[in-house]
């Protein structure tokens, strides 16, 4: 969350990065008919490109390399979320917030978006596996 909150907000304050990858990630995400690992790749795809888009190189493949681990909690939440196609609206949602963050020039509303982001679907991929048991 720190590495992603730290690119929101930088990619805000610079207010001229070529977010191209991410709205054409976002376009891709808004197929209905995608399963829920098709959207959740594209998902970390669009994540990947927000930190390639902030150039720094550091970042960007710390998040490469961090991605198949992230990518496999993620998916293990997904099965655990019994009303998928609401919870990819919600994600659509919030990830379309964060571009309008960075968008409007709103650092801290960027970074806290995509705070909020990750950490309500952990929450709640782990409530609804809490709940489960």
């Amino acid at each position: 969350m720190l590495l992603e909150s730290s690119v929101a907000g930088e990619l805000a304050e610079r207010g001229s990065a070529d977010l191209t990858d991410a709205r054409q990630l976002l376009d891709a995400m808004d197929d209905t008919a995608l399963t829920a690992q098709e959207f959740l790749a594209l998902d970390a795809q669009f994540h990947l490109a927000l930190a390639e888009a902030a150039g720094n190189t550091v970042v960007a493949t710390t998040m490469a390399g961090l991605r198949s681990s992230i990518e496999g909690y993620v998916l293990a939440g997904a099965a655990r979320i019994p009303e998928w196609e609401v919870m990819a609206a919600r994600l659509r949602a919030e990830h379309r917030g964060v571009i309008d963050a960075i968008d409007a020039g709103d650092p801290t509303a960027a970074r806290t978006r995509i705070h909020d982001h990750i950490s309500g679907y952990y929450r709640d991929a782990h409530t609804l596996s809490t709940d489960a048991r």
